[in-house]
């Protein structure tokens, strides 16, 4: 967490000269001894390890898995003394090795002989493919440096190799309740791979902080910002959410009418095209230009939805959350993997909804069903509606805020493992099947330098009128540790007391509790009373000024792309 702005300053100054940088990184770690990996690095007539190999032990220093690092760049880094180069090398290495398990997968496929496992392995190859394309974007963005946007290079960096990271473990946990050795098989030829994303992430976590606790004068800054090079278009691999820079729309007072949709979708055909599919076949690929806007009119539309990796910069609105709704019934207990139950998938970056409603209709008996998707990077969701049970919605990964939304159902109902912040929201607990309890939430952090919470901050945490009945006997807390590192915090939100007094669940089978790190501050309502809740190690006590590098402001940057959008948004503590 970058609580501290003048901390981020002394980092946005540094990591542009390579030369620079090795000189520095080599200072950090003089005296440092790291034991070299069998028959790598080279040495001087001298016994003395080289000045390449000296650069990879110190840019391997802070990682998790040094072995990992050491041999991948001593075999891809060549002779470079470049920590740009090294770390480029890294995630080249990790990249070939997807390329690797995607190929053997298929042929895994072939002998499995469980639907189950079959089916996991063929989501294995989408998830996979998303975290090679998460790797390029870091490995991209390692180019040519614009002095003035390093932060943001920065934390885009870590919040990609984030999602990659997510992506794989992802691609795991759907061998879950399978048969046959396929499970296992996946999980050895992944694991370097798990082990160089891991490392990635460190490089250009941690490096970064150590070079930025350094006092450059400021002569040293003009230097480095005129040595940079400036930035190019080479410089963003992904394109960047038009409203940006061209306030191509007003989140908060857009209609259909003023936003002139590209395409209107009706199913009493007063529209161009009668289904939602159709409309989304329309969108240009890696649209950079304008905001491709589907308008959707009023209506259940059956069907289901995937907004995929090509379609950028893509709005969807429509007539209100209860008016026009997408609906769909895919569910685990008949058969398809959580990550593929989604009646509606969003992976595009920038995608945007307003007056949207989003619906699995699976019920209680369907178990895990989502209703929404999002891996969409800097996504938005304003005035929309969410409506299922197990697993309503899933913020798999990436940067996403929601703003004045609903969101219902029974365990789990908002999970993943994105950087996420709920403002002024309203999650709803319905009543689950006999014997079951419920959860608000599930967060899935699994390495300390992920920078992914979920945040709830002033939402309204209350019962179905359905539930209300049952809540004694079928208990709802605030949420429960998915991973080992999970990461949630409710902040001066109004809940009901249809929460338990121990406000959190254990997930079973596990010690996630220990490691996790949940927190509370500035809450309302009967729910709110803290004098019982679990007193877990994972449970912490947020300070005023620790709460506030929660907010949507500090968490991911919302100032650099929420506000420009539009949407009513609030960067730090609210007023309540």
């Amino acid at each position: 967490m970058n609580g501290d702005n003048n901390k981020k300053k002394k980092i946005a100054i540094i990591a542009v000269s390579s030369l620079f940088l090795v000189a520095m990184v080599i200072a950090v770690t003089v005296g440092v001894t790291t034991s070299r990996s069998k028959g790598g690095g080279s040495k001087s007539n001298d016994g003395q390890t080289t000045t390449s190999t000296k650069a990879i032990q110190a840019i391997c220093q802070p990682t998790d898995y040094k072995e990992t690092c050491q041999k991948s760049l001593e075999s891809a880094g060549g002779n470079s003394t470049e920590p740009k180069e090294l770390i480029k090398a890294g995630f080249k290495v990790a990249m070939d090795k997807l390329h690797e398990v995607i190929k053997n997968s298929t042929t895994l496929q072939e002998l499995a002989k469980d639907p189950g496992a079959n089916q996991a392995l063929e989501n294995c190859k989408e998830l996979l493919d998303y975290a090679i394309g998460d790797l390029a974007a870091s490995f991209d963005k390692l180019g040519p440096f614009d002095i003035s946007k390093i932060d943001a290079y920065s934390e885009d960096r870590k919040i990609w190799l984030s999602a990659a990271m997510t992506y794989e473990q992802t691609c795991l946990d759907g061998f879950q309740n399978t048969t046959g050795d396929a499970g296992e098989k996946m999980k050895r030829l992944l694991n370097s791979t798990q082990e160089l994303t891991s490392n990635g992430l460190a490089m250009v976590s941690e490096i970064t902080s150590v070079l930025g606790n350094f006092n450059v004068k400021q002569s040293q800054r003009r230097l480095l910002a005129a040595g940079a090079g400036g930035g190019t278009k080479k410089d963003t691999p992904k394109v960047i959410p038009v409203w940006i820079d061209k306030r191509a729309m007003d989140v908060s007072r857009a209609t259909p009418q003023s936003l002139r949709p590209d395409v209107t979708v009706a199913r009493d055909g007063s529209g161009q095209v009668k289904s939602i599919g159709e409309a989304v076949k329309q969108i240009p690929k890696n649209n950079a230009d304008k905001t491709f806007v589907i308008y959707v009119k009023e209506g259940v539309y059956n069907e289901y939805v995937m907004i995929d990796k090509f379609m950028t910069n893509v709005m969807m609105i429509g007539d209100g959350p209860t008016k026009t709704k997408v609906t769909g019934n895919k569910n685990y207990a008949d058969g398809t993997k959580t990550f593929q139950t989604a009646t509606v998938a969003v992976v595009g970056d920038y995608f945007v909804a307003k007056d949207m409603g989003f619906e699995n209709s699976a019920g209680a008996k369907g178990h895990q069903a989502v209703a929404l998707r999002v891996q969409s990077d800097l996504s938005i969701f304003y005035n929309c509606q969410m409506d299922g049970y197990q697993d309503t919605l899933y913020t798999q990964t990436h940067r996403q805020f929601y703003r004045d939304c609903t969101i219902s159902g029974t365990i789990d109902f908002i999970f993943g493992d994105a950087a996420v912040v709920f403002q002024n929201c309203k999650m709803i607990v319905r009543k689950p099947m006999d014997n079951q309890a419920c959860m608000v939430t599930a967060q899935g952090r699994m390495d300390r330098r992920q920078p992914t919470a979920m945040v709830l901050q002033n939402c309204t945490i209350s019962g179905d009128p359905e539930y209300i009945p049952v809540k004694d006997k079928s208990k709802a807390y605030l949420g429960r540790p998915w991973k080992a590192l999970a990461r949630t915090i409710v902040m001066q939100s109004q809940i009901d007391d249809i929460i338990t007094p121990e406000g959190w669940m254990e997930w079973t089978g596990s010690t996630n509790h220990k490691s996790c790190w949940f927190g509370e501050y500035g809450n309302r309502g009967p729910g709110s009373d803290m004098t019982r809740r679990v007193t877990w190690s994972g449970i912490k006590k947020l300070t005023p000024q620790h709460a506030v590098d929660f907010t949507a402001g500090r968490l991911m940057e919302g100032d650099r792309w929420i506000k420009p959008s539009g949407v009513p948004y609030v960067a730090g503590m609210v007023s309540v």
